[in-house]
C-alpha cells in the first residue's frame, strides 16, 4: 500500500482553470476558423451589451454561437430566428460552463431559398408595420429645382441620370456617393437618405425636391443592400418624394415597395423626375395663345354689355335730383334736433350742480374722520385682551408639549433595551442550534465510513468481479478460466480463474489451525493465479 501511494503522488496536479485553458488553447490550435452551416436558434436579439447569443442546429447536433458587438455592427446579414446560415468564425471554449462554442465573424445565406424566404418573411413585416401602404405615398414634384441622386459616383447608372436629366429639363443635381453593394451600402443607402432629408431649406447646400436611389441590375445577391430593414426604413420615413430605381424592370427589391414611386430603371427615374422641357415650352406658347384670344373675346363681350347698359340708363340730372331734395329736409331736420338736445342737457347739468353742493366732500370726510378716531379708541382698550389671553394659553401647550416629550423619550428607551435583550437571546440560539447542527453532521459523516465497503476492504478483505465487474458472491459462481476483476484496499488487480471450481467451502469457526491449513490446499478452491 505505500509504494502505490508513492506512485499515485508522482502524477502532478493542476488546477481547474488550467485544465480548462490546455483544453481551450488544444480546440483553438486544432481548428483555428472553420464553416459551420446550420439553423439559428434561441435568438432573442442583441444583449444589452451589444453581443449577440443563440445556437447553430441541426437534425442531430447543436453548436452554441456568440457574435461580439463589434462585428455585429459591421454584418450585412443580422441573424434571424430559424434562419438557415453560413456562419464563418473560431471555435473556442468557455471555462465558466465547460462548453464549446464558435465565435462568429461572418453570416452568410445558405442558399438562394434562405434569401427568398428571408425576402418574403421581410417583406410581410414590413407590410404589416404599414411602410408599403399605397396612403402614405405623395406625388413626385412636376418641376423640381434641385434633384438628389443616391449611387454609385463611378457607374453608368449616374451618367445615364445626368444625360437624360440634361436632355429633358436640365436642373441643379446633388449626388451622394455611397456604395451600391457590400456589407455597409445598406447604412450608407440610409445615411444618404436621413443626410439629405437633414439639410436645412435656404442653406447653403441646397434641399432637393425629390430624391432618387438607383443602381444597375444584378442578381438577388448584388440587390440584397436595397432589402435590408435600415435602407427600407429609412425610404419610408424621407420627407423628401422619393423614386426608386434599383435593377432592371423585373427586378424588384422592398425599398421598390416603400418609395412615393418605383422606376424601371434609372433613366425612367430621370424621365418621371423632371418633365420634357421643349414640350413645355410649345405647351406654354399655345397656353399664351390661347390666353390671348379668351381676353380679346371677354373685352369684346363686355363692351357690348356695357353699350346696352349705357342705352339702358337715364339721365344723370333726373337720377340725383330726387336725392339732393331729400338731402336739404334732413339738414334741416338735423339742426332742429341738434338744439333741443343742448337745450335738454343744459338743465340736466343745473340740477347736478345742485345736488353736488348739497353733498360737499369736505363734510362727508370729517364725518369719517370722525368714525375713524372712535374706531382706534376702541382697538387700544381691547389690545391687552386680544394679546394676553392667546399668548397664555400658547405657555400652556408648550408645557404639555415638553411633558409628552418626556414621555416619548423613556419609552425609547425602554424600547431599546427591551430590542437589546432579544438581539442577545437570538445570537445564543442561533450559536445553540449551529453546534447541534455540526455534531448532526459530524455523526452522519462517521456512520457514512463504517456502513461504506471501502473500510470493509481496508481490513485486509477482497471483493471479485467478472468481465462485466459484477460482483461475484459464492465460488460456485466462476467458470474455468474466467477473466475477474479482484479489488483491494489500494487497487485492483486482474486476474484468471484456474482449476476445478467445487463447492465453496465453509470451514467450521472452531476447527484448529492445522486442519484449516489442509483444507485451504485440498481441490475444493484452485488457484486464482
Amino acid at each position: 500500500m505505500a509504494e502505490s501511494d508513492a506512485r499515485a503522488s508522482n502524477a502532478p496536479e493542476i488546477t481547474v482553470s488550467e485544465l480548462s485553458n490546455a483544453l481551450k488553447r488544444a480546440i483553438e490550435d486544432r481548428f483555428g476558423y472553420v464553416r459551420v452551416r446550420g439553423e439559428i436558434s434561441g435568438y432573442r436579439g442583441p444583449h444589452s451589451s451589444g453581443h449577440a447569443y443563440f445556437s447553430l442546429k441541426d437534425a442531430n447536433a447543436r453548436l452554441d454561437a456568440v457574435i461580439w458587438r463589434s462585428a455585429f455592427l459591421r454584418m450585412r446579414i443580422k441573424p434571424e430566428e430559424g434562419l438557415e446560415v453560413v456562419a464563418t468564425g473560431k471555435l473556442t471554449t468557455f471555462p465558466g460552463k465547460s462548453s464549446y462554442q464558435i465565435v462568429i465573424e461572418s453570416l452568410e445565406l445558405a442558399g438562394l431559398g434562405a434569401l427568398m424566404a428571408l425576402f418574403e418573411a421581410r417583406r410581410k413585416k414590413l407590410a404589416e408595420e404599414g411602410l408599403f401602404d399605397a396612403a402614405r405615398k405623395r406625388r413626385i414634384p412636376f418641376l423640381p429645382k434641385v434633384v438628389g441622386v443616391v449611387t454609385s459616383p463611378t457607374g453608368a447608372v449616374i451618367r445615364d441620370i445626368l444625360h437624360r436629366l440634361s436632355d429633358r429639363f436640365p436642373v441643379r443635381v446633388i449626388v451622394w456617393p455611397v456604395r451600391v453593394q457590400g456589407e455597409t451600402s445598406a447604412a450608407e443607402v440610409a445615411a444618404a437618405i436621413e443626410g439629405f432629408n437633414a439639410l436645412a431649406l435656404g442653406g447653403p447646400v441646397p434641399r432637393p425636391d425629390v430624391l432618387i436611389v438607383a443602381r444597375g441590375g444584378g442578381s438577388l445577391e448584388d440587390l440584397w443592400s436595397f432589402n435590408e430593414e435600415i435602407a427600407v426604413r429609412a425610404v419610408a420615413e424621407s420627407a423628401i418624394p422619393l423614386i426608386a430605381a434599383v435593377g432592371h424592370e423585373t427586378d424588384w427589391t422592398l425599398i421598390d415597395h416603400a418609395a412615393d414611386l418605383r422606376a424601371p430603371t434609372p433613366t425612367a427615374a430621370a424621365e418621371f423626375a423632371v418633365p420634357v422641357r421643349s414640350e413645355l415650352i410649345a405647351t406654354l406658347a399655345d397656353l399664351e395663345a390661347r390666353k390671348r384670344g379668351a381676353i380679346l373675346r371677354l373685352a369684346q363681350r363686355r363692351r357690348a354689355e356695357l353699350r346696352s347698359l349705357a342705352r339702358a340708363l337715364p339721365d344723370g340730372e333726373a337720377l340725383v335730383e330726387a336725392l339732393r331734395q331729400r338731402l336739404d329736409r334732413a339738414g334741416d331736420t338735423l339742426t332742429a334736433r341738434t338744439r333741443a338736445a343742448l337745450d335738454s342737457l343744459a338743465l340736466r347739468l343745473a340740477g347736478l350742480a345742485r345736488g353736488l353742493a348739497r353733498h360737499s366732500p369736505r363734510a362727508h370726510f370729517a364725518g369719517l374722520h370722525e368714525r375713524v378716531r372712535g374706531l382706534v379708541g376702541r382697538l387700544e382698550r381691547l389690545a391687552p385682551m386680544l394679546i394676553e389671553r392667546p399668548r397664555r394659553a400658547a405657555d400652556a401647550a408648550g408645557r404639555g408639549l415638553s411633558r409628552e416629550r418626556a414621555v416619548l423619550a423613556r419609552r425609547r428607551s425602554e424600547r431599546a433595551q427591551t430590542l437589546l435583550g432579544l438581539e442577545a437571546r437570538l445570537n445564543r440560539i442561533y450559536d445553540e442550534r449551529l453546534q447541534s447542527r455540526r455534531a448532526q453532521l459530524v455523526s452522519a459523516w462517521q456512520l457514512l465510513g463504517a456502513m461504506s465497503y471501502r473500510g470493509v476492504l481496508a481490513r485486509g478483505f477482497a471483493l471479485v468481479r467478472d468481465e462485466a465487474e459484477k460482483p461475484l458472491r459464492r465460488a460456485a459462481d466462476v467458470r474455468q478460466a474466467q477473466r475477474l476483476q479482484i479489488e483491494f484496499a489500494d487497487g485492483k488487480v486482474a486476474a484468471v480463474a484456474g482449476g476445478r471450481v467445487g463447492p465453496p467451502l465453509t470451514p467450521p469457526a472452531l476447527l484448529p489451525r492445522k486442519r484449516a491449513k489442509a483444507d485451504k490446499g485440498s481441490e475444493g478452491q484452485g488457484s486464482l493465479f
